[in-house]
């Protein structure tokens, strides 16, 4: 673990929840159907999952609402995350923006939808190119000031505006996609550790693909999977699908599942707690159990370079989600 790491003091347990599985029906950033949210989140505390990562777009605030309500009872036992940045207008296009305003209108709303007088993780969703990221963290150290939030991070970030960030507040945690399909995250771990940063992953499966549960074959998502007709998935899945195929095929013959898989190539990266999107109680004991049963560094090591081999066959660029549509 990095030295002083605030995550690892809020759960031993090196998962988190993804909060847009719970968007459900309600639209915005999300992937269709799941369980009821309160056997869902319940079923998600009883295994010791703690840190719950959240996000206005997820549902248009439904995933807030759905975590304000069922942890309102125990507010202190869960670590409650949110963002500012990515924002929806009056037709529901979503749009991006780190204004200071619409970042201090965002942080009011999220305080509502958590019914919540604090909010344990603040973060800034995505970098804006026209807006300096000192100027939306100075709203936010503000507000940390007040008690309205407890700890500060960065979401999508670079070593730019964790360096210009560090200038006006404490940043204590950096969220990227990482996994075993997207390792661009890989160079801010020495940067991170030096400053005793705690790092999460987002897209730790690849939205299904590495686990197993989304092929080429798979056409059936639900209305409001955000899956269902975003370019960004049109472009990115497909040829990941690709590199993933024969690596599934080595997993079923090691006896490996993809969801360990992708978990100890994460875990075994460097110290981080791994966002999950689990969508029933099915997949919150699915997820913890393949914790004990992680493949050793040599599997990790013989799978991945499969996939850079296959990367490098396809002559594959890492694609990433857009900003306004992550």
């Amino acid at each position: 673990m990095f030295n002083g790491d605030l995550l690892s003091t809020v759960s031993p347990l090196p998962l988190a929840f993804g909060g847009a599985a719970l968007s459900g029906t309600a639209g915005g950033y999300g992937f269709g159907e799941r369980e009821d949210p309160a056997t869902l989140l319940a079923a998600a505390y009883e295994a010791g999952i703690r840190i719950y990562d959240a996000a206005p777009v997820y549902g248009f605030g439904a995933a807030e609402q759905h975590l304000g309500r069922c942890f309102k009872k125990m507010r202190e036992k869960v670590f409650l995350i949110s963002k500012s940045g990515v924002f929806w207008h009056a037709n529901r296009r979503i749009d991006l923006s780190n204004d200071p305003k619409i970042t201090q209108q965002m942080l009011e709303q999220s305080l509502r939808d958590l019914a919540s007088d604090y909010i344990d993780l603040y973060m800034i969703h995505w970098p804006d190119n026209k807006v300096d990221i000192r100027r939306p963290l100075e709203v936010l150290a503000k507000a940390q000031a007040k008690g309205q939030i407890k700890h500060l991070g960065l979401a999508n970030t670079n070593l730019t505006d964790l360096a210009l960030a560090q200038q006006v507040a404490k940043i204590e945690v950096a969220q990227n996609e990482f996994s075993l399909l997207a390792r661009d995250a890989e160079k801010l771990f020495p940067y991170l550790a030096q400053n005793k940063i705690s790092f999460m992953s987002w897209g730790t499966l690849a939205k299904g693909i590495i686990s197993g549960r989304v092929t080429p074959e798979r056409q059936n998502y639900a209305p409001y999977d955000c899956r269902r007709k975003a370019f960004w998935w049109k472009q990115s899945a497909p040829p990941r699908m690709q590199v993933m195929a024969p690596v599934l095929h080595w997993c079923q013959q090691k006896g490996v599942s993809g969801l360990a898989l992708a978990l100890a190539f994460n875990l075994q990266a460097a110290p981080m707690h791994c966002l999950i999107g689990l969508k029933t109680a099915q997949d919150v004991q699915q997820a913890v159990a393949a914790l004990k049963h992680l493949p050793s560094p040599a599997l990790v090591q013989e799978a991945l370079a499969m996939i850079k081999a296959m990367e490098a066959k396809l002559n594959m660029t890492t694609i990433t989600n857009k900003p306004a549509e992550e």
